[in-house]
């Protein structure tokens, strides 16, 4: 059929009766907009351009900053440009949420209360595997506009925060797979892969702050030192990444306020470091230690109690990416005045500043 059709449109060319039946066959012809001549009984001339596909938005999207998983996706390569563009100009608000006050909001409504504003991030936790509501919760804040970063006080096996202090396993067996210590381990961290997949499939990027304060070695994945401590989150690192294939992470390596020598993962390991403290300061101590590092990634002041002026801030040299207040008593401990002069200070970025980060 194909034959005799390219006879008959030969025929035509030849006697100029019939304008533009002339094309080549496209199979002998290497343009890349020759004109597909179809199959079909109507012999119909259709544009290549019309067949193709969509262009896929992520091969079109040019990273300005590169993530440590090189099949990071979309959403989360332009979060990370965008916070590497404002890094060390503007700070941007966050808050712990609790879940115990009566409302999930309870935090989040207080701070609007008291300064007029929404904190551009949430800061959420997987602890007592409150997986559900974690992932609603960042869903509906993701749908405001807001960015979300999530933690997780577990156990070894799961529960929350007491379970993370008290556990003190034997690393060198939780290390080894196929053990029975391995595979509960894994067991509990692949209900929080699950969890953070959808939030995958909703398009949403996470700022992923696991095994936090680890060289303070009070939280169980600590205790094992430097050495284990490294293999285990490289380790979740490879599950979460190239099984679960959880492109929408941009993984957080928070230190304790100490941050001691020896406990880095790796540049391939994770894309923004912090530190946290509760001793009422900008935290320039810990600002500096990570400075030292040298690592080219963006810093973050994860946890705090009673917060700075900006201006100290600033003059300490600290404008770190973000700054987050931890829930109940400590966003509470604030005096409501520092609160409201933080929250509207220029150089501070609350919800209604965000831009459309994805568009």
């Amino acid at each position: 059929m194909k034959r005799l059709i390219l006879f008959f449109c030969a025929v035509a060319v030849a006697a100029a009766a019939i304008s533009g039946c002339g094309k080549s066959d496209p199979a002998s012809d290497n343009s890349s907009d020759s004109p597909v001549i179809t199959d079909d009984s109507d012999s119909s001339v259709v544009s290549s351009s019309d067949t193709e596909s969509a262009v896929d938005p992520e091969e079109v999207y040019d990273s300005r900053y590169h993530l440590s998983n090189p099949n990071a996706d979309i959403n989360a390569r332009k979060l990370y440009d965008y916070i590497n563009d404002n890094y060390g100009k503007v700070m941007m608000t966050c808050q712990q949420e609790s879940t115990w006050m009566g409302s999930p909001e309870y935090e989040m409504d207080y701070i609007f209360e008291t300064t007029g504003k929404y904190p551009a991030m949430r800061g959420l936790d997987f602890m007592n595997s409150d997986f559900d509501g974690v992932v609603q919760r960042s869903k509906e804040w993701h749908e405001r506009g807001g960015i979300v970063t999530i933690c997780w006080h577990t156990g070894v096996n799961g529960l929350g925060y007491q379970e993370a202090l008290d556990d003190t396993p034997d690393f060198t067996r939780l290390l080894t797979e196929g053990t029975d210590e391995y595979n509960a381990m894994i067991e509990n961290w692949d209900k929080g892969a699950k969890a953070l997949q959808e939030l995958r499939d909703a398009g949403i990027p996470v700022l992923w702050r696991p095994f936090h304060e680890f060289d303070g070695q009070w939280f169980w994945w600590g205790k094992g030192g430097a050495d284990n401590f490294i293999k285990l989150w490289q380790m979740m690192y490879d599950r979460y990444t190239n099984e679960f294939e959880l492109n929408n992470l941009i993984w957080v390596l928070g230190y304790s306020g100490e941050v001691k020598d020896g406990w880095y993962p790796g540049d391939d390991y994770c894309d923004i470091i912090g530190s946290d403290t509760y001793d009422g300061s900008t935290h320039a101590a810990g600002w500096k230690k990570l400075n030292a590092m040298d690592t080219g990634k963006p810093l973050a002041f994860h946890e705090c109690g009673n917060m700075r002026r900006i201006e100290i801030f600033e003059s300490d040299g600290a404008m770190w990416s973000w700054f987050m207040i931890w829930h109940t008593t400590h966003i509470m401990g604030n005096h409501p005045k520092m609160l409201e002069l933080v929250y509207n200070h220029e150089k501070a970025i609350t919800l209604d500043e965000l831009p459309n980060i994805y568009a």
